[in-house]
């Protein structure tokens, strides 16, 4: 038998400055043409 170890999500500033971070507020499972459309909307801003 193995012990296993503890998982605790903590936030640390990398998760914080994700790259993708721009794309939280697209739903889940949206295609390409939603992100298009998104990142041009963006861009227009």
């Amino acid at each position: 038998m193995t012990d296993s170890a503890e998982c605790k999500a903590t936030t640390t500033e990398q998760d914080e400055q994700r790259d993708d971070a721009h794309l939280d507020d697209i739903e889940e499972g949206a295609g390409c043409t939603e992100i298009w459309e998104h990142l041009a909307e963006k861009r227009e801003e």
